[in-house]
């Protein structure tokens, strides 16, 4: 896809790795279900061949010979305010849907398969046409926070992927304002600038659970000049850090030899939280802010990362407490979209 949508650049609320997973289908006979949330660019191998024809890395449905439509439900990993889909059909040429719609729901707890579909949906596409080996952008407007979507292929066919981009808004009755990861994705936090992102997004330093590889955080290009490289982060809501955590693990010959982390209320003026630290490769690093940082006790709302010179980093973070204002802000922000 030439001259990608911004939106593309938001979160996949459904990818597997944020804890997506696909609860249902309607049929799934020549390709599994659970590829449309698979992280990776889907793959393709010629002339590999199964018991049930072409191996596809996607979902691929059998050929209608009755009226009717298939559909897949989607639990999103992290639930939020969507802002675009990408209907993904990589690889599907003569086998791909010619209209796809995407509808979307909200629901508490953990409903089954059968509660999901009974539930009230909002259609954010409708019935809209599709081309093959494409990623077909359909930008959506809506400004609800959602938990579950369906997929629903006219009539029939194969999808690689079904990308859900939009920004994270978690319910605070289920976070603990005492003892919250500032940093993470799933809380609300979201990177927003960084020097260089070569080799991958600086969002997935935020993302849950640990990094499988290298691809899994985020690194940079080699720096050739007196320089070093950074990146910002939003926070989940104001709060007061009381540790840092920087896990290199996976990066060997490319993990940053310091660093060091800055805080902000307003993203203009910063203050330290910990100075410049040496850095071990493949480790898990905790500190707690010292005495002496200005930044102990200190309120914050945007954290800077820099790294000395270079290199990557699989996860950042920031265990802390939310102030008051920090709490109102998550309440008023799942308040206004629910």
């Amino acid at each position: 896809m030439t001259d990608r949508p911004e939106w593309t650049e938001l979160i996949d609320l459904a990818s597997r790795r944020f804890g997506g997973t696909v609860m249902w289908a309607s049929d799934e006979l020549f390709a599994e279900k659970e590829n449309l949330v698979n992280p990776w660019t889907p793959r393709h191998q010629p002339e590999t061949f199964g018991p049930k024809g072409q191996v596809y890395d996607g979902w691929e449905t059998r050929r209608h010979r009755t009226p009717g439509d298939d559909q897949a439900i989607v639990r999103l990993g992290m639930p939020g305010v969507i802002e675009g889909v990408v209907v993904d059909t990589a690889f599907f040429k003569g086998n791909y849907p010619p209209h796809v719609s995407v509808e979307a729901c909200a629901l508490p707890g953990y409903p089954d398969a059968d509660e999901v579909a009974a539930a009230d949906w909002d259609v954010l596409v409708d019935h809209a046409p599709a081309d093959g080996h494409t990623e077909n952008a359909y930008p959506v407007d809506s400004g609800r926070r959602y938990t579950h979507v369906r997929l629903t292929m006219h009539p029939d066919g194969g999808v690689a992927r079904l990308r859900v981009h939009g920004t994270v808004v978690p319910d605070p009755a289920l976070l603990d304002p005492s003892a919250l990861d500032l940093a993470a994705l799933e809380n609300g936090a979201i990177v927003t600038g960084c020097s260089n992102m070569f080799y991958s997004s600086p969002n997935n330093v935020l993302a849950p659970g640990l990094a499988a590889n290298q691809a899994e955080g985020w690194e940079t290009a080699r720096r050739r000049d007196d320089g070093n490289d950074w990146m910002i982060a939003a926070l989940a809501a104001e709060g007061v850090v009381r540790f840092v955590e920087l896990d290199t693990s996976n990066l060997r010959g490319n993990a940053p030899g310091w660093a060091s982390l800055s805080g902000s209320l307003d993203g203009e003026s910063w203050f330290e939280v910990l100075p410049r630290t040496r850095l071990q490769p493949d480790t898990r690093h905790r500190f707690a802010v010292p005495d002496e940082a200005e930044g102990r006790g200190r309120p914050m709302r945007y954290a800077r990362l820099d790294i000395y010179p270079d290199g990557g980093l699989a996860r950042l973070r920031l265990p802390g407490t939310l102030t008051e204002t920090g709490q109102q802000t998550l309440h008023t922000r799942h308040t206004s979209v629910t």
